[in-house]
């Protein structure tokens, strides 16, 4: 249950009292947080990845097209996933690529690296500068911490605080005061709150994260995907959520869950803030689209296999089904991609 009370303070209630984000940071990332337990998130939550191996599949296809439209003085062709996890992206893309091509992988990821992963992988905590070739963050961007804001019963759009040890919440001072200018003007501009109980998740670090890991690639593809919303769809009161072993549960930042938030994928889309790389144009589609572009549609082998050959129409209706679930408009073809060319 919420529990919501006015005022600004750093404790109180038997507890301490921060922002999302920094809440967040903390129950993630920090030592003995959700993303250090050995099970890893894949024991938590099931990705696109999880699903089916045609994903990846079709990630070493978008890598290869990639590859092809770089200039002649690129080098060997790079392939960043961008929150690695325990590699399991990475693995299946070196699978699926063909025997020859030549590629460097690298997963960045904050966590260790995992025990007998693929050597050819290297295991860095930034993404590489200077690389040419695809950079791929597979729900990265939405566990980048983010605050959360609610307009208040005054007109006033305020930070909202969290007691990190029952996730119960108050509201804080305003979003200017508590956190500055630049948060308050991306509020204004992305997601703006005009009733007493909107919420919103303030994505201005998710923006400043995206545009980092891009300009770090010298020529080639960068595309994020994520549970994402746009300016005309945003979540009247937000999306911040938790999850613990494949359920949805509250929200609590004591390291106990993940802690995620949709992406406004459109803001991340435009040029960077000042003092970081402007973002060349983007591309937004669906999942669906994305992968449908790439070979995965779903649709049902023709009946005649099942005749001529059984077992080759079993294994079509298989890769099927799973096509079917990574591209299902309501589920996991939802997803957003946003794809950015550079140079």
């Amino acid at each position: 249950m919420r529990v919501m009370n006015n005022g600004a303070g750093a404790s109180g209630g038997g507890g301490e009292w921060r922002g999302w984000r920094a809440a967040t940071e903390t129950a993630l990332y920090g030592p003995g947080g959700f993303y250090h337990r050995p099970e890893g998130p894949a024991g938590h939550f099931r990705t696109s990845v999880h699903a089916s191996g045609l994903f990846a599949t079709a990630v070493a296809r978008l890598l290869t097209d990639t590859a092809r439209s770089l200039p002649p003085d690129a080098g060997v062709p790079a392939f960043v996933d961008v929150g690695a996890g325990r590699g399991e992206l990475l693995t299946g893309v070196l699978a699926a690529l063909p025997p020859d091509f030549p590629v460097r992988a690298y997963g960045v990821e904050r966590a260790a690296r995992p025990e007998g992963l693929d050597p050819r992988i290297e295991w860095v905590p930034e993404p590489p500068e200077g690389v040419s070739g695809l950079l791929f963050a597979n729900e990265w961007l939405d566990n980048v911490p983010v605050d959360v804001a609610e307009m208040a019963g005054d007109g006033v759009a305020r930070l909202v605080e969290v007691r990190v040890a029952d996730g119960a919440e108050r509201l804080g001072a305003p979003v200017a005061d508590a956190l500055g200018a630049a948060d308050a003007r991306w509020l204004e501009r992305w997601w703006p709150l005009r009733e007493p109980g909107e919420r919103a998740e303030i994505g201005r670090p998710r923006d400043e994260a995206w545009a980092r890991a891009v300009g770090t690639l010298r020529a080639g593809l960068a595309v994020a995907v994520d549970y994402a919303h746009t300016l005309d769809s945003r979540p009247s009161f937000g999306s911040l959520t938790g999850f613990r072993e494949g359920r949805e549960v509250r929200p609590v930042p004591d390291g106990s869950c993940d802690i995620t938030a949709h992406v406004a994928l459109d803001a991340c889309a435009l040029p960077g803030p000042p003092g970081l790389p402007g973002l060349p144009q983007a591309e937004l589609i669906t999942q669906r689209e994305a992968l449908r572009r790439l070979g995965v549609s779903g649709e049902r082998p023709p009946l005649t296999l099942a005749s001529s050959d059984p077992a080759a129409y079993l294994r079509a209706l298989s890769c099927a089904g799973e096509a079917a679930e990574l591209t299902a408009p309501g589920g996991l073809g939802g997803f957003l991609w946003l794809l950015q060319r550079v140079p």
